[in-house]
Order: structure tokens, then sequence, then C-alpha cells
């Protein structure tokens, strides 16, 4: 008797789970929490700090991020409020069967006088990962906004490269209902290789962009420029718009540079960012 047995999980044609998760948080009266909606693998925390904001720690409980996942945040900060946005820990985005993308939406809405902190941590890509990514924030002439994101192209200290990876992510701020900043990256292909060619970026394998919109961005340009290193800069390329990118050989670097220049633009970090 001939026996044939089918393991399923090795079939590359078997749909598997996707993980999914929904997000919204609102903040009003300063500090106080108005709105709190979770679904799926996307939680929040709140921890108490010494802060005078709403610190909001967001986590995936999923543990990683692959393709076909879906996640969605929505912020909603009201008049004189403040909200600040970060995650536990840094972000993985794994490897991705064919043909599937993960997609990470972000959506971010901010009344007059009202402020929010975007400071999530690293988010680190594995080979063969496929990510579409999108920060969309709409905020008002007189609202205020500090954004950062990292990219961390394989882990240095574990010798991981990406030979082939998909990455698209955009970034659109509208203040007043104008168009004031706009950014988009694409990497795909041999990204490590791409990376490491001298016109590109060298032996940086972490790249980091750093946005502030507020009346008062011009204040702080000399004080970032001190704080720059040989591979980052930044310009006031805007009124009331300063933007900064870097690049670094890995992440641990990145921090040690990003943590002075935030510390900066909005005084003590969450706890969460740390060396």
């Amino acid at each position: 008797m001939n026996l044939s047995l089918h393991h399923p999980v090795d079939d590359p044609h078997r749909l598997t789970p996707r993980a999914q998760g929904g997000l919204r948080i609102g903040v009003r009266d300063g500090n106080r929490l108005d709105a709190l909606r979770q679904s799926g693998a996307s939680k929040a925390l709140f921890p108490r700090h010494a802060g005078r904001d709403l610190l909001a720690v967001t986590l995936n409980t999923a543990g990683g991020v692959t393709g076909g996942d879906r996640f969605t945040l929505t912020a909603e900060v009201a008049a004189d409020s403040h909200l600040t946005l970060t995650t536990q820990t840094a972000e993985r985005i794994y490897k991705a069967q064919p043909g599937q993308t993960a997609r990470m939406t972000t959506d971010v809405t901010i009344a007059p006088g009202g402020r929010l902190d975007w400071l999530p941590q690293e988010t680190i890509l594995f080979d063969r990962c496929r990510l579409h990514r999108r920060l969309h924030v709409d905020m008002a002439a007189e609202a205020r906004f500090l954004g950062v994101e990292t990219l961390v192209l394989g882990r240095a200290l574990m010798g991981e490269r990406i030979a082939a990876g998909h990455l698209k992510d955009d970034v659109r701020i509208t203040r007043g209902g104008d168009l004031v900043f706009a950014d988009a990256v694409a990497l795909d292909g041999a990204v490590s290789d791409r990376m490491a060619a001298a016109w590109c970026g060298g032996d940086a394998g972490c790249i980091a962009s750093v946005t502030c919109v507020a009346p008062e961005a011009e204040s702080h340009l000399a004080a970032l420029r001190a704080l720059m290193p040989a591979t980052g800069g930044v310009s006031l390329i805007r009124d009331g718009v300063l933007f900064a990118r870097l690049a670094m050989p890995d992440s641990f670097d990145m921090r040690r540079v990003l943590i002075p220049i935030l510390t900066t633009l909005r005084g003590p970090l969450p706890p969460t960012w740390t060396l």
C-alpha cells in the first residue's frame, strides 16, 4: 500500500490567514481621550507620563506584517489638544508570498491649535518583503505636526540583506486645505545592492525622515543643522515646513542621532524611545 501525505502548510498556492487591524484614536480638551476603537491585531495603550499630551502606544499583536496584511489607523486631534503616537517596538515587514502586498494606511486630522507628534519606532524591512504604506495629514492652518519615519534595510548586526523587496511609501500633508508637503519613497528589486552604490547610499543601511510643520518651524533650523551628521541635511522647504533626511549605517547610529533632533523639536521623548 502506498500512502501519500499532503502537508497544506508546504503548499505555496495555499492562502494562509492574513492579519488585519484597525485603530481610531481621538483626543480633546488638551489630553482627554475622546474616541477609541480597536479591532483585529491593532491595539493601543495609554501609559501615564509627565507630559501634558495624551500618549498612545500602539502595538501589532500579529507580531509583524507580511503580504496581504491590512492595517489602518485614524487619529483625530481636536482644537487646542495634543496627541503623541508611538509604537511599542519596531515594526517588522516580513517576506511576502508572490503577488501579495501588505498595506498600512494612516489618516490624521488636526484642528486649530491642535498638535500631533507621530513618533513610530523603526520599520525593519526583511528580504522579499512587499509593502505599500500611506500617511496623510490634514491640518488646520494654526495646527502643528511633527513626524519621523525610519526605514531599516535589513539588520546590520545580523548580516541581513534585501536581495529582492518592494516598498512604496507616500506622505502628504495639507495645511488649511493646501498641499504643503509631499514625499514618496519607492524601493524595488535588489534594494541592498542599489543602496550600496556610491551614487546612492553607500554604506547606509538605515534612512530616516523628520518633518515639522508649525508656525515656529524656522526657529529650529539653526539648532537642527548643528545636530546633522555628514550624511544628513535639513532645510526650510517653505514657510512653516521643516524637513530633514538622514542616512546611517545602522539603526543604533540613527537613533543616537534622532533622539537629540526630536528632543529639540518637542522636548522629552516617550519612554519607548531609548538607546
